[in-house]
């Protein structure tokens, strides 16, 4: 197990007690599981930071039935809106107070650079998921209707039941609380899966909730690959709802597997995001906004903006200005805080970043920036998956590298003629994720934007996100709305109950009974 940087560092002592007895959580308690053991490496140096325990069939089985039991139990189901609102308070402040631990196991296993990690939407989204509770009702009325009779009616939102929560290796903490809070807050109970490659904030912020005081069973954690305990997670007939977030190709999986039993599906998958430079954007912010669109976390998040349209009259001005900002940008260790760009998930994921630019050159495209080539890096990081911040000229959109997700710091510049042309190539992709649209004229990028096919189109931004607005995709990018009322409808099954105030008219209708 590896020293973190910082004598000091509140990590360290959670990194020498989470191990095989420490890593697994069902009905309340921190157990052993029966599958092996893994080893969880950092992606800056590839040594073992941490060991944890995997599950097999009957684990799955035993966190499913703790779920299904604490939530017929009715506990935290029947527990009124108001107190899980202030249970979701005292998650906020335990998240606020662990913050630095959280950052510092978040870049150890994941790679993030600690200047993104220490960032801290987490303790604010429990505050936002707190404050929607106190503003929300289980039930409400519904206008009195003589049609098709006397009857006034009860709108009901009740829990879906045991939900499944599958979370990715990018952003480990964030995507887990972006699953656990709304599915929570609505009264279900869950079992959740983080990645096997960085599993260790999840683990934390799973800490949380019981330090709060979340009735045994309501939260369940067990660890495994995606092909046995993923699978096994989600096909389990005592699941009722899958959020799932990841890659397209396992989400195509993961409905033909919850389709067995009909079972209600969030799906958050890839992206291939345009990022659309009109004519009178303002580069001094639209090019180092672009660079951030897509370098951010190495490229390795679902909505980074990996398609820069240009016109094609100031497409010189604009690669020749990208690659000197590009120059600038110092790769290295992710617990540096003067690391922009850190490494990538894990040797497998460098090798697949490669392969996409090889394959961009043999298509056709030129490496103005980057390529395949190791940055230079201290000694220490030489065994670390460390690619170089790439960007691609020559690209048509129909090439691989414009129309498959690289997850990674690749950037390809696709000239365009005119607007028209801009946003067909924005929309000409089976993803819908994200994109972009930087312009000096506000009304005209918005404009623009109304006509992008993406969840999320941001003018003369990118990767901000709010909590109280819809987030996900169009096409193969997914199913279904996280964050807000959105995120938490998700969650929830809606009753009517209708209830009539004068005779009904079977007798007419059916005959003397």
């Amino acid at each position: 197990m590896i020293e973190v940087a910082a004598e000091s560092s509140p990590a360290q002592g959670i990194l020498e007690r989470i191990g095989p007895g420490h890593s697994v959580f069902i009905a309340g308690e921190w157990v052993t599981p029966g599958g092996d053991e893994v080893e969880v490496r950092s992606p800056a140096t590839d040594e073992v930071i941490a060991t944890v325990a995997t599950c097999d069939g009957n684990d799955v089985d035993r966190a499913v039935a703790a779920a299904s039991a604490s939530f017929e139990a009715g506990e935290w189901s029947g527990t009124p809106l108001a107190k899980r609102a202030a249970l979701f308070d005292r998650v906020a402040q335990i998240l606020k107070e662990d913050r630095e631990a959280i950052a510092t196991l978040e870049t150890l296993d994941s790679g993030g650079t600690i200047r993104r990690t220490m960032v801290d939407p987490l303790s604010q989204y429990f505050r936002d998921i707190a404050s929607l509770l106190r503003r929300s009702s289980e039930e409400e009325g519904l206008p009195y209707a003589d049609r098709p009779v006397p009857a006034f009616s009860i709108l009901r939102r009740d829990p879906v039941g045991v939900c499944a929560l599958v979370t990715p290796w990018n952003f480990p903490a964030l995507m887990s609380a972006y699953k656990l809070a709304p599915s929570i807050a609505a009264g279900n109970s869950v079992v959740i899966k983080p990645a096997l490659e960085a599993p260790l904030s999840t683990i934390r912020l799973v800490e949380a909730f019981t330090k709060a005081g979340l009735p045994p069973g309501v939260v369940n954690l067990v660890q495994g690959d995606g092909p046995g305990v993923g699978e096994a997670l989600v096909a389990h007939p005592d699941v009722r709802k899958v959020s799932f977030t990841g890659s397209t190709a396992t989400g195509r999986r993961v409905m033909q597997l919850a389709a067995a039993d009909i079972k209600s599906v969030t799906l958050e998958l890839g992206g291939k995001s345009p990022n659309v430079l009109l004519d009178d954007a303002d580069l001094d912010e639209a090019l180092p906004g672009s660079l951030f669109a897509i370098f951010l976390h190495s490229g390795q998040i679902c909505v980074s903006g990996s398609r820069l349209l240009v016109p094609r009259s100031m497409e010189e001005e604009v690669v020749e200005r990208l690659v000197q900002l590009a120059s600038t940008l110092k790769i290295g260790d992710p617990l540096d805080r003067s690391t922009d760009v850190g490494p990538l998930i894990s040797a497998k994921q460098l090798a697949r970043v490669r392969g996409y630019i090889d394959g961009a050159v043999a298509e056709g495209a030129a490496v103005a920036a980057g390529g395949t080539e190791p940055p230079e890096v201290e000694p220490r990081l030489a065994r670390g998956h460390y690619v170089r911040p790439t960007i691609l000229t020559g690209v048509d959109n129909r090439m691989t590298v414009a129309r498959e997700e690289v997850f990674g710091p690749v950037l390809a510049v696709i000239p365009y003629d005119d607007e028209e042309e801009a946003i067909a190539l924005a929309n000409d992709s089976d993803y819908g994720l994200a994109a972009g649209v930087w312009s000096r004229s506000i009304p005209r990028a918005v404009n623009v934007a109304r006509k992008l096919r993406a969840g999320t189109v941001w003018v003369n931004e990118w990767h901000m996100l709010r909590h109280d607005a819809p987030y996900g995709g169009f096409g193969q990018s997914g199913i279904g709305r996280e964050h807000g009322d959105y995120g938490l409808a998700q969650y929830l099954e809606p009753k009517h109950i209708h209830v009539s105030v004068a005779p009904t008219p079977y007798k007419v209708l059916f005959g003397n009974v």
